[in-house]
């Protein structure tokens, strides 16, 4: 079993822990420190327990804090889960007919109008 050494408000721990999770005492322990420090930045020295406590304290009201984020978060992707299965489980709308017409009835008639007025110039060169 490693023995690895973890630093606590400028105190030094040696911890045992399983192989290979080393680097998770490291980074909890990381987290414990910062909270030390920021304890005896506010409240200046303090004991070795109470200094522990009240970081671990502090460590635990921010996990439970988490804690109900994730079940919130949870809750929430669960809802929308049963939304998406909801809307998969509908069958697909009928398909509607539209029919647009291609060119309005008013440009066609000024079309109309335009060629008759070009075969009538063209009638008109043609007898000259």
């Amino acid at each position: 079993m490693p023995q690895v050494e973890i630093s606590i408000g400028g105190r030094t721990f040696e911890v045992a822990c399983q192989q290979g999770e080393e680097h998770f005492l490291q980074s909890a322990a990381g987290m414990l420190d910062g909270e030390a420090a920021h304890l005896a930045d506010q409240l200046g020295r303090l004991t070795e327990a109470r200094m522990l406590l009240m970081a671990g304290l502090m460590l635990a009201d921010k996990t439970a804090g988490l804690e109900d984020k994730v079940r919130q978060l949870e809750a929430e992707a669960g809802e929308m889960r049963a939304a998406v299965e909801q809307l998969q489980a509908r069958p697909a709308p009928e398909p509607q007919r539209v029919e647009v017409p291609v060119v309005p009835a008013s440009i066609t008639e000024a079309m109309a109008e335009i060629a008759a007025q070009a075969e009538a110039i063209a009638d008109q060169i043609e007898t000259r």
